[in-house]
């Protein structure tokens, strides 16, 4: 028996492939499926089955496409209700991999359809867990995603659904079981995810808050609900195209991949409709960049940002990448739902410079710099952190706009002002001063290295507190 957790980090996703005897499952896939039936192939197997836990919020999965390029039968747990062929399976059904054996058990909570895979060797012994969103590493999926689609199943109704699935379909199982989970750390699906990937059952039932054996209903449904932090606005949209099905992402690359000449950059640009979206690294964009782009680096969580900022599913997108990086760019934007890249600039900036366009430039502070040029400057200090970071400890001067607030209070920052802006590492922060930028802010400065790098060399006044878990 072979099972192997496939985990990307930009998303904090795992995937898993299991094959005995020359067959193969996959569960829960990302979009871009080349590398499981690559997998399969070299174990010279075939995909029998796509196994999903749930509908998925936070990336579209690569059930359709797996089933397209495969064959495999795509299987949900009980209540599901795609728009296309699957078999949707009864509580503690069996299926077959090869010598393993595979039993659905429905575990509602995180969704009504949520389901926990639990494996059985070729010996016919539990081995693992494959648990999807109901349990993670330190922490239990969140309740709160449903009413987002379907206001009538309130996060309390879900969470009380999510104490029975735990109480009754998971702790009894045995110790020795491995745990696998569909997130780890910086998955916005739980609120405090450990950074393993995975543990035994028996250990989480010691250290796991959610697992306390004498916790009450009442008493989880209030620890599990405090301190949740809005979802990302792109969480429904993601949900609908996994249940009502998407474009094969086959095609959905061969319209995107189109180098575009400066000259049809110009075109699409005046018409207004486009986005131009820088994916170089923080550094490389402050040395340069078209007027009016933004940037997210594909060296962070690239597409959890998009999805944060760029409201529109169906957005235009031109990219501006490092030379190489456009199908990466274009493959990281459709794993959360955006399909409407319209082409790159061919050359990237390297061309822009070579026809002596206007190029704009963001100063940046090392931190050693930082507190002289705040007070001879009189800047202001904007955090762009989350609220958490910033409530934990942060100057005491800074104005605080969490990144996924900007767009929508950018406008409460004085223009004339320099606006210095600081989050945890200076990922989050250029894509800040990107966005101030792009809206006619012409003295902007970002911070290298972030609260990280202010805390130990700043003598600006800083406070922390102990923050009340309803702010988490």
């Amino acid at each position: 028996m072979i099972i192997e957790q496939i985990y990307t980090g930009c998303i904090a996703h795992a995937a898993y492939y299991i094959a005995s005897k020359g067959e193969a499952a996959i569960f829960d896939p990302l979009r871009d499926v080349q590398p499981y039936i690559d997998r399969a192939l070299k174990d010279n197997a075939s995909i029998k089955y796509v196994f999903e836990t749930h509908f998925h919020a936070d990336f579209v999965s690569g059930h359709l496409d797996l089933m397209q390029k495969t064959g495999a039968q795509i299987v949900f747990g009980p209540t599901a209700s795609p728009s296309y062929d699957a078999i949707i399976a009864t509580d503690n059904q069996v299926f077959y991999v090869g010598d393993i054996k595979i039993q659905v058990l429905h575990t509602p909570g995180h969704t009504m359809e949520s389901c926990t895979y639990l494996i059985f060797d070729e010996a016919g012994e539990p081995h693992a867990i494959i648990t999807g969103d109901t349990l993670f590493i330190g922490d239990v999926g969140r309740p709160d995603l449903v009413q987002l689609v379907k206001s009538e199943l309130t996060q309390e109704k879900l969470a009380r659904h999510l104490y029975q699935s735990l109480r009754h379909k998971i702790m009894p199982l045995p110790d020795h079981l491995i745990v696998f989970p569909n997130h780890g750390a910086g998955s916005a699906c739980g609120k405090n995810m450990s950074k393993e990937t995975t543990d035994t059952l028996g250990n989480q039932k010691k250290t796991n808050y959610a697992l306390r054996a004498d916790m009450t209903e009442d008493e989880f449904v209030e620890e599990l609900l405090t301190g949740l932090a809005t979802p990302p606005q792109y969480f429904p949209k993601n949900v609908l195209l996994n249940i009502g099905g998407y474009e094969q992402l086959d095609q959905v690359l061969n319209r995107a991949y189109k180098p575009l000449t400066l000259e049809m950059v110009d075109e699409m640009v005046a018409t207004g409709n486009v986005l131009l979206l820088d994916t170089r690294s923080p550094q490389a964009f402050a040395e340069g960049f078209i007027p009016d782009s933004i940037n997210i680096g594909l060296n962070g969580p690239f597409a959890v940002w998009v999805g944060e900022l760029i409201q529109n599913l169906q957005q235009p997108l031109i990219l501006i990448t490092d030379p190489g990086k456009e199908e990466e760019s274009m493959i990281r934007l459709s794993r959360v739902g955006y399909d409407h890249t319209v082409g790159f600039v061919k050359g990237g900036i390297d061309a822009w410079k070579a026809d002596n366009r206007p190029l704009n430039r963001i100063p940046r502070l090392e931190a050693q710099q930082f507190d002289a040029y705040i007070q001879s400057e009189k800047a202001v200090i904007v955090d762009v952190r989350k609220e958490n970071e910033y409530h934990s400890e942060h100057l005491v001067d800074a104005t605080f706009i969490s990144l996924n607030e900007l767009e929508q209070k950018w406008n409460t920052l004085d223009k004339e002002k320099t606006q210095v802006v600081y989050c945890a590492g200076g990922y989050r922060s250029m894509i800040a001063a990107s966005i101030l930028r792009a809206h006619g802010f012409l003295k902007v400065v970002d911070v290298i290295g972030g609260f990280q790098g202010l805390a130990p060399v700043t003598t600006l006044d800083k406070t922390a507190f102990v923050c009340p878990t309803s702010m988490l």
